[in-house]
């Protein structure tokens, strides 16, 4: 059986050592699971690096959750630590990206931090959510016209964001979103 994205993750963190190594939970709680990594991975731009997007995803996205909500990998009673960690996992996943070359992914993933704290500056989860799917989708599958033109309602705070998003990403995926509706990952 191999091993999960959060497990490659914590596997990864653990080799580095430190502070943050020492922070990780005994078992990574994947029961929470929303399958934004596995949704990169699925498209065709992860042809031949599924297993390293997949990983990528689930960093940043586990330095999102270290920021605004549960993480999965760390024990987070340590609100600093929490922070720290949360910004290394950003760094870690953004820099695996750049040392693929995939640049139009970099940017993908620094789009997603950006509308997600705009999104919580709102207190509007659910279009941080929807903003998630979209990131996770355009980076397998490459953002396309649609999915931009949702981003940029997002962006620019218009009625129906997190519906555009999810709709556009139902149809550049072929329905394969994870489509979680009102949970706040």
């Amino acid at each position: 059986m191999s091993a999960t994205a959060l497990e490659r993750l914590a596997a990864v963190i653990r080799e580095d050592g430190g502070l943050l190594a020492g922070a990780l939970l005994a078992e990574p709680d994947g029961s929470g699971g929303c399958g934004l990594g596995a949704l990169a991975a699925a498209g065709p731009r992860a042809a031949g690096r599924a297993d390293e997007l997949e990983l990528v995803v689930e960093a940043v996205h586990e330095g999102y959750l270290l920021h605004y909500g549960a993480s999965r990998l760390f024990d987070t009673r340590d609100a600093d630590l929490a922070l720290l960690a949360g910004d290394r996992l950003y760094a870690l996943g953004l820099a695996r990206l750049a040392a693929l070359g995939d640049l139009e992914a970099v940017a993908e993933l620094a789009d997603v931090i950006s509308l997600c704290a705009q999104a919580h500056a709102q207190d509007d989860p659910a279009l941080a959510e929807a903003v998630w799917e979209a990131g996770a989708a355009a980076i397998g599958w490459g953002a396309g016209h649609e999915l931009a033109a949702a981003k940029a309602a997002a962006r620019g705070g218009q009625d129906g964001a997190p519906e555009r998003l999810r709709a556009a990403v139902r149809r550049l995926t072929g329905h394969l979103a994870p489509g979680r509706q009102g949970t706040a990952s």
